[in-house]
């Protein structure tokens, strides 16, 4: 949910329209167009452009805190290392194990600081617009780690193996089939599936409910009766405090996609079920 979005509910509730829900034409937000196919004509979007503000401004700040690192560092750089060593500990050596983790590492970090940078933009002003809460966005990310743990499975173990290790040993021979198109579903659907759409349920349902207090508070507070706009202040003062915790959850989503990535490549190198 955008800034430009919410000024348009503002507009509507100084009009005296007593409803006005999102439609698709609020998230519909195209800055120019870029080309045409088949008669359709593709926009360059306002979270396209958030999106590449934030792999510009990453790539300079790693550039320029690569650049002037010191054995000493600064607050930039204490911050960056900070966040590096929290992936490539926390998370990465972690779940991959320290035979295997430090090749992943670049791959993660990069990942984490994208979409935490991109998490963040839905309270930075004046962008207030997470990307993550259009579904496209969370499914290419999810492509990409999904083509990792795969081809990384494939590599080590072919193509019989990679589907023969997701069976565990042991098993009686009329179950395996049965456990064996389950974990199949695991991998190759219901993985994939449930980390796009946890990223982005957290991001599209935490900014809409902001946008219900902030907007909601307007309209109590230009009210006729001086009951409402006395509510207007709590529920902006809730606008605040949930401003606040979904900072909290942009942070824990960043994290729990990266966590989740790091299992599955786990999974993709580990020497048995």
């Amino acid at each position: 949910m955008s800034a430009t979005m919410t000024a348009g509910f503002v507009q509507a509730a100084e009009e005296g329209e007593s409803h006005f829900p999102p439609g698709p034409d609020d998230f519909w937000q195209p800055l120019f167009p870029m080309f045409e196919l088949s008669g359709h004509t593709y926009y360059f979007t306002r979270p396209m452009a958030l999106t590449l503000i934030a792999a510009v401004a990453l790539s300079v700040l790693m550039i320029l805190a690569s650049r002037r690192a010191a054995l000493v560092p600064g607050k930039g750089q204490w911050v960056l290392e900070t966040v590096y060593n929290f992936v490539r500990n926390d998370i990465a050596r972690d779940m991959i194990g320290s035979r295997d983790f430090l090749r992943f590492v670049p791959f993660l970090f990069a990942l984490f600081t994208f979409i935490l940078l991109n998490n963040l933009f839905g309270v930075i002003p004046p962008f207030q617009n997470p990307p993550m809460a259009r579904i496209g966005f969370p499914i290419a990310l999810t492509l990409i780690v999904y083509l990792v743990y795969h081809w990384i499975g494939f590599r080590k173990r072919g193509f019989v193996g990679y589907f023969k290790v997701m069976v565990p040993p042991g098993l009686p021979v009329f179950v395996r089939p049965v456990i064996l198109i389950l974990e199949a579903m695991t991998f190759f659907i219901t993985r994939p599936l449930t980390l796009a759409l946890r990223l982005f349920g957290n991001m599209f349902g935490g900014h809409i409910l902001l946008v219900v207090f902030i907007v909601g508070g307007w309209e109590l507070f230009i009210a006729t009766e001086l009951q409402y706009k006395l509510v207007a202040i709590p529920a902006w003062g809730l606008g605040v405090a949930l401003t606040a915790f979904e900072m909290l959850v942009q942070v824990l989503q960043a994290y729990v996609f990266v966590l989740l990535a790091a299992s599955y490549i786990s999974d993709a190198v580990a020497d048995e079920h």
